[in-house]
């Protein structure tokens, strides 16, 4: 009977032991592909995008993602023939493959890709991407994603704010205060990631400091993006996971290693007390003021 109910128990370990497993890196749908520049399969898209992009300003393109009616293009701009390729600006277009339209969706320098992930569970994976505001300058980080609209039968971007994504990182603070920054892209829910971050404004002695901390995710009922901002119990449980980093996309993250981050990185567990009897313990304590029972 031991064994049977050990049995009987291990599907719920089992099920117990996932929930704890990061979410791996998502497949990308099946309708996508990346285009062959030197394929003859892929020729015809080449030159559609091509033709399409002729009367925008770019200098080569770098890559043509295609899903059923769509491509995502990513062009490079630069400034000169005599300008470092590692101060090129790029931009990123929706192209449709059924009439020449074309709608601009990013531009900024050093465009970092990264795998397949889903923002809701369900949904269909999307590319997540870095990338800088400026190429030769302090830059700020920003990040967002790229999907396929069914209902616009487009690609476009999520938590776009001033034509840029999510603020992730300051090179150059603002003077008079230390702004500390922490972000990361974490596992959420059963089969999904959000982008978590976590701005902290020191203000010395002027006023007390400020913390920030919200997260970016997919609203799963309209399919859009969703951002939310974490205060009291939620904020402090936020703040211990970004900088434990424990649920982190790898290279998806910042900040752990700064000083905010010592008090949760090595926080200390409190010495719990010992409860359990001495070894020399045989029950046989008689407690003050018992009186025995028995013959006189």
């Amino acid at each position: 009977m031991p064994c049977l109910a050990a049995r009987r128990g291990l599907p719920w370990f089992f099920l117990a032991l996932a929930a704890t497993i990061p979410v791996l890196a998502q497949q990308p749908p099946g309708a996508f592909h990346w285009v062959d520049f030197h394929s003859s399969a892929d020729q015809n898209i080449v030159v559609w995008v091509t033709r399409s992009l002729a009367v925008e300003k770019w200098t080569a393109i770098r890559e043509i993602g295609v899903e059923y009616d769509a491509a995502l293009v990513v062009t490079t701009n630069r400034s000169s023939s005599q300008s470092a390729p590692a101060t090129d600006t790029f931009s990123v277009w929706s192209v449709s493959l059924t009439s020449h339209i074309v709608a601009p969706l990013l531009t900024g320098a050093h465009l970092r890709w990264f795998d397949w992930e889903r923002f809701a569970d369900g949904a269909p994976p999307e590319l997540p991407v870095l990338y800088d505001n400026c190429a030769d300058c302090a830059p700020s980080t920003y990040f967002t994603s790229f999907h396929y609209d069914l209902r616009t039968h487009t690609w476009t971007t999520r938590w776009m704010t001033g034509g840029h994504g999510v603020p992730v990182w300051n090179a150059k603070p603002p003077s008079g205060m230390n702004w500390t920054q922490v972000y990361a892209v974490m596992t959420a829910g059963a089969a999904h990631v959000e982008m978590c971050t976590w701005n902290h404004f020191d203000y010395g002695k002027t006023k007390p400091a400020e913390d920030y901390l919200y997260t970016y995710d997919q609203d799963p009922f309209s399919g859009l993006g969703r951002s939310v901002e974490l205060t009291g119990k939620d904020a402090d449980a936020m703040k211990s996971r970004l900088c434990r980093g424990q649920d982190a996309i790898q290279d998806l993250e910042r900040g752990q290693d700064s000083p905010l981050c010592e008090p949760y990185v090595h926080a200390q567990y409190q010495r719990q007390p010992v409860i359990t009897p001495p070894a020399n313990n045989q029950g046989r304590s008689v407690p003050p003021g018992h009186v025995p029972i028995g013959p006189r």
